[in-house]
């Protein structure tokens, strides 16, 4: 008789992924609010510093909407910074309002969806206590956190698929800040943010 081959770890979570993507494919989506509403009108209540706040442009809004179902399903509480359709906005005005919940210790961590992912990892790194990286593979999202203790993400929502954007987003929650030789290195990240605030005071 021969022998049953069984799979292995790697296909099963594939196959899981695969069956929970199409699960989230086929869910119903948010009810949208008009894509005038300033970012501070479309957030939702969260527990302070224990939330991921999302937001994006109209570029990066059905990413957006993916991440934030993929989040909460996992049992995240998710902060959604907008904009809550297609229709054309500025992303700076989302990467901001992402920024801002990390660095007013309301939400830990922040995801911010544009186009490229460079522009909203401009604005954000505008905003003294973020560290935004944008990752484009699991190993920058993993490194990102690891080594540059970053505590935004941006993504390409153009660059990507969803697939792949939903990998990084995992990969980044889930590695920890390595420190050891690495804090000395985001000391210095934060005492040049310093240098400058106090120079532009």
């Amino acid at each position: 008789m021969p022998r049953l081959e069984l799979p292995g770890e790697d296909e099963i979570r594939a196959l899981v992924g695969r069956i929970v993507d199409a699960v989230g494919e086929s869910a119903p989506a948010a009810p949208s609010l008009p894509a005038t509403a300033a970012p501070a009108d479309v957030v939702e209540a969260a527990d302070t510093g224990s939330a991921i706040a999302v937001g994006a442009d109209h570029g990066g809004f059905r990413l957006k909407e993916r991440i934030a179902f993929r989040l909460r399903e996992q049992g995240h509480q998710v902060v959604d910074c907008g904009t809550n359709s297609a229709e054309s906005v500025d992303y700076p005005d989302f990467a901001l309002a992402v920024a801002e919940k990390v660095a007013s210790g309301e939400c830990r961590w922040g995801i911010a969806v544009d186009g490229a992912g460079i522009g909203s990892a401009m604005v954000a790194n505008k905003v003294p206590g973020v560290r935004a990286a944008l990752c484009y593979d699991v190993s920058s999202a993993r490194n990102s956190r690891e080594h540059n203790h970053a505590n935004v993400l941006t993504l390409g929502a153009g660059l990507i698929g969803e697939g792949l954007a939903v990998e990084i987003v995992e990969a980044w929650l889930a590695t920890p800040w390595g420190e050891g030789r690495h804090a000395r290195r985001v000391d210095m990240i934060d005492d040049i943010e310093k240098k400058y605030s106090r120079s532009s005071a």
